[in-house]
């Protein structure tokens, strides 16, 4: 698949990192010399210096002849350019990336497809929904619903007490054979090894496991993990960016208590006029005074979202040490997601990862619905469609020929989740949710095709 990125950013680099990974051939566009000569050194990847809006740069870079274009510049106004130009000159696909969310809100009403842009992506706004998810299913540390809730992902680390520790996946179910719910990957408590669980899988203290389950499934793991399910209400944000700002007022709407600190005196009014039901503190977020002075223990949830990593990460820790129950912090060091659990914080959320996460089921074959990569583990999450022509289309799950190396979470079939079993047949139209690590995932792609 031959794809232009323009932007060699954090989002744009990211990007070229993790699809020259797949070998696919990507060129990457950008004015920046030092940037594209990091990427180039450091990817397999070939690099344009210029301007993506320029008409020539993009015929040098073959744009007749691409199937993708991602325009992840800083500028939206350049992205929607890029595409527009990149559309009109024979690319097949194009994506822009956005920071004004009323463009993705309305894009049904302006049709920016007859433009020439065929998705809108907006980080921030993918962040700000991932904080709200997480909020609502405030109990596990990683979450991610599919066809609205019809099936969900979550996942959680197994403490001492829970119900199935030490059990196999089969030994649970036998014992608990009403349980809606699926066991799709486990990470070993201080390795780095992603495991799909098979029947014999034993759970263990401290294992990363995620889950696939139905509406009513989730209940059910609150009550084994023993999980308590928390009632948030009370939120505190810190730093007024676009993301802090987004979540502030898709809290409000469904009626969180929210405050947000944020240390610019003019933002902190401008916030406070656009946003009237969220009570906003000009103040130094790191202050430990300050937070004690608005009553940081009486949070149920600390979100830190400024554009520093490391006061995220320290003023998360500083809200846990308060007693305050969930704690997010934003991240722009993937390398940090590793450290998460181990020094007490419940979610780290990336915007590149999420960015990552939505233009992926772009390149990915087969009709993917959707598609995520499980927080710090080598695993991605898949929603295919099932047509006529697919190998797996009026097959049972225990005849098809599926790698050891991935698995069927669950199926949606007419908007209602069901978790899947071997002697389940699968038919033309179904929503196939898949977990593979990488090995698998071209021959999974085939079996969908």
């Amino acid at each position: 698949m031959k794809i232009i990125i323009a932007g060699a950013g954090e989002v744009g680099f990211h990007l070229a990192k993790l699809l020259s990974f797949e070998s696919q051939d990507i060129t990457l566009i950008d004015i920046d010399r030092d940037s594209l000569a990091y990427a180039d050194t450091h990817l397999d990847i070939r690099v344009v210096r210029g301007d993506a809006t320029s008409i020539s740069v993009l015929k040098d870079s073959k744009v007749a002849k691409t199937d993708l274009v991602i325009a992840v510049t800083a500028s939206e106004t350049t992205n929607i350019t890029v595409c527009v130009l990149a559309k009109q000159l024979g690319a097949e696909r194009t994506i822009a990336r956005i920071s004004n969310t009323e463009f993705i809100e309305n894009k049904e009403e302006v049709g920016f497809t007859k433009f020439g842009i065929d998705e809108l992506i907006s980080p921030e706004s993918l962040a700000a929904n991932e904080i709200e998810l997480l909020l609502n299913q405030s109990a596990f540390n990683d979450t991610y619903e599919f066809e609205n809730g019809a099936l969900t992902m979550i996942g959680l680390s197994l403490a001492r007490t829970t119900a199935f520790v030490g059990r196999t996946v089969k030994e649970l179910a036998d014992i608990y054979p009403e349980l809606r719910y699926m066991p799709i990957a486990i990470q070993r408590y201080g390795t780095q090894y992603t495991l799909i669980p098979r029947g014999d899988t034993q759970f263990k203290e401290g294992d990363q496991v995620y889950f696939v389950t139905t509406k009513a499934g989730v209940d059910q793991i609150f009550k084994l993990s023993g999980k308590v399910r928390q009632d948030i209400k009370n939120v505190m944000i810190l730093g007024g960016s676009n993301i802090g700002c987004k979540t502030a007022k898709d809290l409000c709407k469904s009626s969180f208590n929210v405050k947000l600190i944020e240390n610019d005196k003019n933002k902190a009014f401008e916030i406070a006029d656009d946003i009237p039901s969220c009570l906003v503190i000009n103040g130094d977020g790191r202050n430990v005074e300050l937070l004690q002075e608005e009553h940081i223990s009486e949070m149920d949830a600390f979100i830190s979202v400024t554009g520093n990593s490391e006061t995220n990460i320290m003023s998360c820790l500083v809200a846990k040490s308060k007693g305050v129950k969930k704690t997010i912090a934003l991240v722009e060091n993937m390398d940090y997601f590793q450290l998460s659990h181990s020094i007490g914080i419940d979610t780290l959320i990336n915007k590149k990862l999420l960015a990552a996460n939505t233009i992926f089921r772009y390149i990915r074959k087969g009709d993917v619905i959707a598609m995520t990569k499980l927080n710090n583990m080598n695993a991605e999450l898949l929603e295919f469609m099932v047509s006529s022509t697919s190998q797996v289309c009026n097959k049972q799950i225990k005849n098809i020929d599926f790698p050891r190396s991935a698995i069927i979470g669950g199926v949606i079939r007419d908007n209602k989740g069901v978790i899947a079993l071997g002697d389940f047949t699968i038919q033309k139209g179904d929503l196939v949710v898949v977990c593979c690590l990488p090995q698998s995932i071209g021959k999974v792609e085939k079996l969908f095709v």
